[in-house]
């Protein structure tokens, strides 16, 4: 049995649309997570009313007791572009009976451990697979997969270069 994506508040992201059209300035914001250093590479991340915890695997000096943050930024993109996915199937009618995003990325350690400086410490590329079971046609789910990852926020910060400053506040 199919599930219906009209269980998505459409009419909320509609009339946060509609208020954001008419005056732009409804739409601006900023979120906010404040990460405390806990133990080990154990840190915990609140933001809003929730809570995540992050560590290390245990080859990297961690006790491997959490998701580690650059599985946290593929997490990241799958709940985006799962998000993405409802909300434009919603637009279009379709429904699922079963959706599931696997993002993968390969890294090389020679980068974050400061062997080699030609190797990034980040990942060198990242991919994703979308397995759903719906009646929609393949040029339907096409548009759906191409406006999911065109609107998604965590993926426009993957691709473009969003500009990070930092600073340091003694205690």
């Amino acid at each position: 049995m199919a599930k219906s994506t009209s269980n998505l508040d459409f009419a909320s992201y509609e009339a946060t649309r509609a208020g954001v059209a008419e005056d732009p300035d409804k739409g601006k914001g900023a979120f906010e997570a404040v990460t405390e250093w806990a133990d080990g590479a154990i840190a915990v991340t609140r933001a809003r009313s929730f809570e995540i915890k992050t560590d290390e695997p245990e080859a990297l000096g961690g006790k491997d007791s959490a998701i580690d943050p650059m599985e946290l930024v593929l997490g990241a993109i799958g709940s985006c572009l799962t998000i993405g996915w409802v909300t434009h199937a919603n637009k279009r009618g379709v429904d699922f009976r079963h959706l599931r995003i696997t993002v993968r990325a390969p890294f090389d350690l020679r980068g974050y451990l400061n062997v080699d400086d030609k190797v990034r410490p980040g990942f060198s590329a990242i991919e994703y697979e979308v397995e759903v079971d719906s009646d929609a046609d393949a040029a339907t789910l096409e548009e759906i997969r191409t406006a999911s990852e065109a609107g998604s926020p965590v993926v426009d910060n993957i691709l473009n270069a969003t500009p990070l400053t930092g600073t340091v506040v003694r205690q």
